[in-house]
């Protein structure tokens, strides 16, 4: 006699302390969907740019593009093959790069 034992694991961990959700799904490295997206500030086909709810996310790549976006439901699709994905936050952005900390 077997006995399976299955266990739940509540993995709510996409809900920051501010109570926004946000959802990146890759798909084999050539589907990224993306949810909670403010803006799309640049993108070619190796770099795509945006704020998201949660901070600037930079997408790298080769034969990027966006196949999807919806304002309405802040969604984005980018299509190509993804190498890598990487937060930063808003307030990197806002004291202007290299020149904020230089000239401070």
């Amino acid at each position: 006699m077997i006995i399976e034992e299955k266990r739940s694991l509540n993995t709510n961990t996409n809900i920051s302390a501010s109570g926004v959700i946000q959802n990146l799904i890759l798909e084999n490295r050539e589907k990224l969907n993306v949810s909670g997206v403010n803006d799309v500030l640049s993108f070619d086909d190796e770099v795509v740019i945006m704020e998201t709810e949660l901070g600037l996310l930079t997408i790298k790549g080769e034969n990027l593009k966006i196949n999807k976006l919806n304002i309405d439901t802040s969604e984005v699709i980018v299509e190509g093959r993804i190498s890598n994905l990487a937060y930063s936050d808003h307030q990197a952005k806002s004291e202007g790069g290299i020149f904020g900390k230089i000239f401070k």
